[in-house]
């Protein structure tokens, strides 16, 4: 993660670089987390994507159902844009 061209290429398309004290591993586990799901929701038991367009587009289309239809025990029965919008509203 310290790597120049690894930080320049975050930079060139205008991501943030998160990073926390060594050992932390808290400021990981939600996106670890929903990649993990992605992996066994989205790619699980399909055959390869046959460009990378194909797969641009599924994953689009996944993680709009995620956020506006997938339920979950955690979110109270409700999708993540639910849970917030109800969580700020409290």
């Amino acid at each position: 993660y310290q790597l120049g061209y690894y930080t320049q290429r975050l930079l060139d398309n205008d991501f943030i670089q998160s990073m926390s004290k060594k050992g932390n591993c808290h400021d990981n586990a939600p996106i670890e987390s929903f990649f993990h799901i992605y992996k066994m929701e989205c790619l699980s038991g399909f055959p390869p994507y046959k460009d990378i367009k194909s797969l641009r587009e599924a994953s689009l289309n996944y993680v709009s159902w995620y956020n506006n239809h997938r339920i979950s025990l955690k979110t109270k029965g409700m999708s993540p844009i639910e849970y917030r919008e109800h969580t700020l509203a409290a």
